[in-house]
């Protein structure tokens, strides 16, 4: 042991600690938990006990003298790197970089703005999947297998579907046009929803009444990308069930919410429509914000657009849901997230959301 320690003591008084690497190679050989001191360290118990004090102590000269060795050498290290001449390729007269911060997509900064209103009123949010069966997204809302209501708009469906786990596997991504194609031979049982009033009807099957309730959320539709159309756009819907709901109180909801939004001084109006879900059923218009109703492309020069549609829960869609359709009534309603960020902010093409142009996205860094 004695010859050791004598021998490892020579070892660490003469080591090479000029660099990093020969630093880091010393730490680990001497230093670590599994270094030469550390075995030496263990072989202390096999020592006679008469001579163990004498033997420890020399050990723990041993290991400060290595511990003080590194230490130097790192501070040594340290200061000559501070020390270090100044790097003659770089301008230090350049102002420095800035660190630019990010800042809130546009749709992000509305949807939470609507739920914000709707909250205030007592709607809750409710979500639910992008990929859909069928039930939800068409059958439970009143559009029967070949009604002419599922043309109103082309679906992505999902060929060669199959659920496994909860997880969609091998599957394939068709248009509506290429579904009936294969209609025969292949019908899909999934689909990428084309509305949130999905949710509506996951809501309505699980959950108790009085049943209030908004729904966010990203929906799919084969449709030209333009400036006022696109693929991929975001809904907000509601629904309100309850005994003794009616359309006075449908109406309300929109006028609060608009002039909650807009201001209150806009004008509103309410235009009688058709949705298999909805009876009756309404489409919302508003003065148009871009051109404050002279006409524009966005309005289709009438002066008014149209941002969002509304009706009262169809008595057929309460009972699919297993709702007493004579005991309870509801309203619901639905808008899309782009054209009130395209009113709220001026914003005159549907496509600046999806491009992230960091021009367009820069303006809203306030917000």
């Amino acid at each position: 042991m004695q010859e050791s320690i004598a021998s490892l003591t020579a070892e660490i008084a003469t080591a090479d600690l000029s660099s990093t690497a020969h630093l880091d190679a010393f730490r680990i050989s001497y230093l670590g938990r599994k270094g030469r001191l550390a075995d030496l360290f263990d072989q202390l118990k096999t020592v006679p006990a008469e001579e163990k004090r004498a033997v420890g102590q020399q050990l723990n000269a041993l290991k400060q003298l290595a511990q003080a060795r590194f230490d130097g050498a790192q501070q040594a290290a340290e200061a000559a790197a501070d020390n270090a001449p100044a790097n003659p390729n770089f301008d230090y007269t350049l102002p420095p970089v800035p660190h630019a911060l990010g800042t809130r997509h546009p749709l992000s900064l509305v949807r939470e703005e609507m739920l914000r209103i709707f909250g205030r009123i007592g709607f809750a949010v409710a979500e639910g999947p992008e990929i859909e069966d069928d039930w939800h997204n068409f059958t439970a809302l009143n559009f029967p297998e070949n009604h002419p209501a599922r043309d109103m708009q082309d679906t992505f469906f999902l060929r060669n579907s199959e659920l496994v786990s909860g997880e969609l596997v091998s599957s394939e991504v068709v248009s509506g046009e290429e579904q009936k194609t294969h209609q025969s031979t292949n019908s899909p049982s999934h689909l990428l929803r084309t509305h949130t009033s999905t949710v509506q009807v996951r809501v309505m099957e699980t959950e108790p009444l009085p049943i209030r309730r908004v729904m966010p959320g990203r929906v799919f539709r084969n449709e030209a990308i333009s400036a006022r159309a696109h693929m991929m756009f975001h809904q907000v819907e509601g629904i309100f069930i309850d005994e003794g709901v009616s359309f006075a109180d449908l109406k309300q909801t929109v006028y609060y919410f608009v002039q909650e939004l807009f201001g209150a001084d806009i004008n509103i109006r309410f235009r009688p429509s058709f949705f298999p879900f909805t009876e009756p059923s309404a489409e919302i218009d508003i003065t148009c914000l871009i051109c404050k109703g002279a006409g524009c492309n966005i309005c289709k020069y009438s002066g008014w657009v149209e941002i969002g549609g509304c009706g009262m829960v169809d008595p057929a869609v309460l009972e699919n849901a297993k709702i007493d359709a004579d005991k309870y009534s509801g309203y619901a309603w639905g808008m899309g997230i782009e054209r009130i960020a395209m009113l709220k902010y001026q914003i005159k093409d549907l496509r600046l959301f999806t491009e992230n142009d960091l021009r367009f996205l820069r303006q809203f860094e306030a917000l």
